[in-house]
């Protein structure tokens, strides 16, 4: 669970993400990685360990971006099955309970599929449709369309993933690439519980520009 200023958050993650550590029928830890947040964060972050064993906390030395935070929790986790989220709260921790059962059916990829995205203005609904469906068609058939990070992958299928140290990064496109088998939930996205969204549109506009360019020579082939 990558953070990067997520100060006005912690009043609300805190007590939904213990209620569901707590009522979990299988072990579970967290891996919160600080991404060089320059609010109090981190400070808020290693109190909450201290105080919850099953809190684990890794802190950049810097602001590295949302892609690399995520990798940095992926290689620390230790779980069988190992879930990538945001804490902003809009992708509903119930949803993880329903990726596990398919997991257990033999996925090794369970994504979730948004089937709408409340709090999100037209303009950002329609390129991220866009988005999907030219990755899709031009670069990487087996790229589930709707779906962001928010995801489980099984214990080998993040050993493979590890193995890519790829300098840009687009983990989406690197799990679809790996080839384990994989399926969808599909669920309702919440709005931002509080805060701010860390991906303005010039970020979403270069990690797709990243995408485009890792899956693909055709960008270099036109210019």
């Amino acid at each position: 669970m990558p953070f990067y200023n997520e100060e006005e958050i912690f009043p609300l993650l805190r007590p939904r993400l213990t209620e569901f550590l707590d009522n979990s029928p299988y072990p579970c830890e967290v891996i919160a990685v600080n991404d060089g947040s320059e609010d109090r964060t981190i400070d808020l972050l290693v109190d909450w360990c201290k105080r919850d064993s099953r809190i684990k906390v890794l802190n950049l030395s810097r602001n590295f971006g949302h892609q690399y935070a995520s990798t940095a929790g992926i290689d620390y986790a230790s779980g069988e099955a190992i879930v990538l989220i945001d804490a902003d709260l809009q992708d509903p921790l119930e949803v993880i309970h329903e990726m596990v059962q398919q997991y257990k059916n033999g996925y090794d990829v369970v994504c979730g599929q948004r089937i709408t995205r409340a709090g999100e203005g037209n303009f950002k609904r329609l390129t991220a449709w866009l988005f999907y469906r030219f990755m899709r068609f031009f670069f990487l058939e087996s790229l589930p369309q709707d779906v962001g990070d928010f995801r489980l992958m099984s214990r080998r299928c993040v050993d493979s993933l590890t193995a890519m140290r790829e300098l840009h990064r687009f983990l989406r496109g690197m799990v679809a690439w790996v080839g384990y088998p994989q399926t969808c939930i599909r669920y309702h996205r919440q709005a931002r519980a509080a805060g701010t969204t860390k991906y303005p549109f010039f970020k979403m506009a270069r990690l797709a520009w990243t995408a485009a360019l890792s899956f693909s020579p055709l960008p270099l082939r036109l210019s």
